[in-house]
């Protein structure tokens, strides 16, 4: 799911090709799309784009009189920039917005459609469609602090419970722990002031450091490799490759459609977590320790 570097370097593009220009029209290939029926969706039809802003992992486009057109990506809806009047692909394409400036597509891989739009009119309409998350880059400690301890959580959970926090998901969330060497399964309750300001740095320096890097990448032109999985990141997509900083193999604790990979050596002292489903299985023989993981599939000593 794009996160908030992702998320800013889509507006980034988009306030350089439609901020001041006219929308046409919208044209929905998917009817599961668009969740709101009132205002209609013709009525953003000639007016202009006023603002651009992230709320969460959603984009808003403010159009004249305080119609709010808001896009919520999901998990593999991605978006492109083409010339005036482009067709939305016929098996991905969920929507076409046409800018006085060219068009902009939404797509989303998967059979799955999750991705939305809504169209809102007004402030408190929009608020609503805002979870509350602390926007971490300008949250001083103690701000920080305080919404990551009102409730005792893992840091994983916490870290990507947009209630909590903004715009942090499964990737980002495994960098920034990596990052502050701490544990996914910490409790918040339980840090120290010591590991908290080591984590709020953890979260400003990662967010920051990759949304440098996505806008070194994508220069004057349009996002076009969007991803959970990237080249340079430490732990994220990296099960059972060797740790940046340390060598030990990345493990990873799988739960439902999402898993969190981390260095055992880095974050929790050596110990290996167990993963749900295979520890069920190995039971007893679950490797417990960096020096018994590194263990299994050796051979034994004759």
């Amino acid at each position: 799911m794009p996160e908030l570097p992702d998320i800013t370097i889509y507006i980034e593009a988009l306030e350089a090709r439609v901020l001041g220009q006219r929308l046409d029209a919208v044209r929905l290939a998917s009817p599961f799309l668009l969740r709101t029926a009132t205002p209609p969706i013709t009525a953003v039809a000639g007016r202009r784009v006023r603002h651009l802003r992230r709320i969460g992992k959603r984009i808003a486009i403010g159009l004249d009189d305080e119609l709010w057109l808001v896009l919520h990506l999901m998990i593999a809806g991605r978006l492109s920039w083409h010339d005036a009047g482009a067709k939305p692909p016929a098996k991905r394409g969920l929507a076409a917005f046409d800018f006085s400036t060219g068009t902009l597509i939404l797509t989303e891989a998967g059979s799955r459609k999750r991705a939305s739009l809504h169209l809102v009119s007004g402030a408190v309409a929009l608020d609503a469609l805002d979870p509350g998350g602390l926007e971490v880059l300008n949250a001083d400690i103690d701000v920080f602090g305080a919404a990551l301890t009102q409730a005792n959580h893992t840091l994983k959970r916490a870290l990507t419970d947009p209630r909590l926090f903004s715009g942090i998901g499964n990737a980002y969330g495994d960098e920034i722990l990596h990052r502050a060497r701490l544990s996914p399964i910490a409790m918040t309750g339980k840090l120290t002031r010591e590991e908290i300001a080591r984590l709020h740095e953890a979260v400003q320096d990662t967010l920051r450091a990759w949304t440098d890097t996505l806008r070194a990448e994508t220069g004057s032109g349009f996002p076009g490799k969007v991803t959970a999985f990237r080249d340079g990141m430490a732990v994220h997509g990296r099960y059972r490759k060797p740790c940046p900083d340390c060598g030990t193999a990345i493990q990873r604790i799988r739960y439902a459609a999402n898993e969190t990979n981390y260095c055992p050596r880095c974050q929790t002292g050596g110990k290996v977590l167990a993963d749900r489903s295979l520890s069920r299985l190995l039971k007893k023989d679950w490797p417990r320790t960096v020096e018994e993981l590194e263990q299994v599939g050796r051979p034994a000593a004759g």
